[in-house]
């Protein structure tokens, strides 16, 4: 089994909205496709860069630590930070547990290869 979380960062506003829909409906596809077992999915409000101080990612961060994740599935980066210098510092921290990070939208998928999984 490959335990993965389902994360996301998407809407401004409290409760369901179609974009965090999207990206759920999204995420857990894919990790469907890639025989990714979920485990949680996690959401978080948009609006707080610092990914550090979102309890979604702190959550995230603590699945991974605690070794109960190999694999977080995100919409795409901004959704952890829109710095590419403190997102990649995120990635690599998630990578020190061997969780790796996959992007969901398809273009970004097929980038990373993860399409050819």
């Amino acid at each position: 089994m490959t335990a993965a979380v389902v994360y996301v960062c998407a809407e401004r506003q409290p409760g369901a909205t179609l974009a965090q829909e999207r990206a759920i409906d999204e995420g857990l596809d894919f990790a469907d496709r890639h025989g990714l077992t979920v485990v949680d999915t996690i959401i978080d409000p948009y609006g707080e860069p610092d990914p550090q101080a979102r309890e979604g990612w702190q959550r995230v961060r603590g699945l991974a630590s605690r070794g109960e994740v190999t694999t977080v599935v995100v919409r795409w980066p901004n959704a952890i930070n829109p710095d590419h210098e403190a997102r990649y510092a995120e990635i690599a921290h998630l990578q020190e547990y061997g969780v790796c990070t996959l992007f969901s939208w398809a273009p970004l998928a097929a980038m990373t290869g993860a399409e050819a999984q």
